[in-house]
């Protein structure tokens, strides 16, 4: 009987214990099945000052085991938990220029499913209103998507984002360009190993750059929202300049004659989505400034300029709107041909363009069918460098230069209008609205 009745206790025990395992009452009451998932913020830092696009980014973890961690979420301020991209590797968007400048709250949680961790909070202050108060009126923003979800062989690593990095820095230290009014979107906003081909390590804002611009995602709605407050910034000044580079693959059928691109628009992949040469053309309509400058570096981009090749125009049916008056447009290809690029480096025209700008370009005229030439008259050589200088220069070294022997046939693209002032015969020279 004794014996009899330590079984019958033990079974009773057991059934006990297993119906509170699916009831989940030990989870929920006394946590001894379930631990609670945990969280913290790693960007932005407590009391720091942000403004534009921030990055806010972390780590979660479950005791149980990180692949428990089924949600982040984001609150700033008294808005919504929002929910963040990712779970161990978290991050979530943050457009600073919807809020009001002062100090705000942003407190982050995990979930695991069953149980929520207890929120992470830090303050930082938002300080928008300092970007329109100092420094010159010239914006540039750098939109470069290499590695966006696709299969490795059709990856195009970090070298846009490098490409990116060079040029704002020569921006701000030749061109005068503030740095409050430098903007670079690379991929969702993180850096991935081995070049790209590897995982998430950290996001562009937490690595270490040699000035204070501001990073973010290229996904569709980073760059829509960018543009239209650099448009609503730039338009409250006369004398502004914007510069925009996009990079990426270009929409098209590479196995087609021409692309299949003769009744298509001009189309470049985002991190989640296609930009139409169509897109842009509506994003820039309310751009009033008279000192533009569009670079698109990309596969059959040539309908970005409203070009098809040998600079003939795309039919009128299929304009992007992006050309107007004080704007010159360059792709890297037409809207026929693949553009090529390094996955260290970055793409090889806009590689040329950079380097022509630097003064290799000083005095490249645009020659016969716009091919591009070289001068040797001190009338068109001064030291300053047009951006169309720069494109002629491009254009000259793919087509005679035997080391780009194999690309010649990206064959880039121009639209110029920048209006010509009497003696001002060079064209667009950044840095020199004043």
């Amino acid at each position: 009987m004794k014996y009899a009745w330590i079984i019958v206790t033990t079974v009773v025990v057991i059934a006990i214990l297993i119906v509170a395992m699916y009831s989940g009452v030990f989870e929920n009451q006394f946590h001894l099945l379930n631990a609670a998932p945990e969280v913290s913020i790693g960007y932005p830092s407590d009391d720091s000052s942000v403004v534009r696009l921030v990055m806010i980014s972390g780590t979660a973890h479950d005791p149980d085991g990180d692949s428990q961690v089924s949600s982040v979420e984001v609150k700033i301020g008294d808005k919504d938990w929002a929910t963040a991209q990712g779970t161990v590797l978290w991050s979530y968007n943050w457009n600073t220029n919807a809020d009001s400048d002062g100090v705000v709250s942003l407190s982050v949680r995990a979930y695991d499913g069953k149980t929520y961790s207890s929120s992470q909070t830090v303050s930082v202050t938002v300080n928008n209103r300092q970007s329109l108060t100092i420094g010159t009126h010239r914006w540039a923003v750098f939109v470069a998507t290499g590695n966006f979800p696709s299969d490795n062989k059709s990856k195009l690593g970090n070298g846009g984002l490098y490409l990116a990095e060079n040029m704002s820095s020569y921006f701000i230290e030749h061109f005068g360009y503030d740095t409050n009014h430098v903007i670079i979107l690379f991929d969702d906003g993180w850096i991935r190993a081995d070049n790209g081909y590897g995982s998430k390590v950290e996001t562009l804002a937490e690595l270490p750059h040699p000035y204070e611009i501001t990073y973010g995602g290229a996904t569709k709605d980073i760059v829509t929202a960018t543009l239209t407050q650099v448009i609503s910034e730039s338009n409250q000044f006369n004398d502004s300049e914007v510069f925009l580079w996009f990079f990426d693959h270009g929409y098209g059928d590479s196995s087609a004659k021409n692309g299949g691109k003769i009744l298509q628009s001009s189309a470049l992949y985002l991190w989640d989505s296609l930009l139409t040469d169509k897109d842009l053309g509506s994003l820039l309509k309310p751009l009033n400034s008279k000192r533009v400058t569009v670079i698109v570096d990309a596969c059959y981009a040539g309908g970005f300029a409203d070009r098809t090749v040998a600079s003939l125009p795309t039919s009128i049916f299929m304009r992007s709107g992006i050309p107007h008056n004080g704007r010159v447009i360059m792709t890297g290809a037409s809207k026929f041909d693949v553009g090529y690029t390094s996955t260290t480096e970055g793409p090889l025209f806009t590689l040329l363009w950079f380097q022509g700008l630097q003064g290799a370009a000083d005095g490249y005229r645009p020659g016969p069918l716009n091919l591009g030439r070289p001068t040797h008259l001190k009338l068109f050589k001064d030291g300053k460098v047009s951006v169309e200088e720069a494109f002629y220069y491009a254009k000259y070294m793919l087509r005679t230069d035997k080391d780009y022997a194999s690309y010649k046939g990206m064959r880039p693209q121009i639209n110029d209008r920048f209006p010509y002032r009497l003696l001002n015969i060079r064209g667009l020279v950044l840095g020199q609205s004043k």
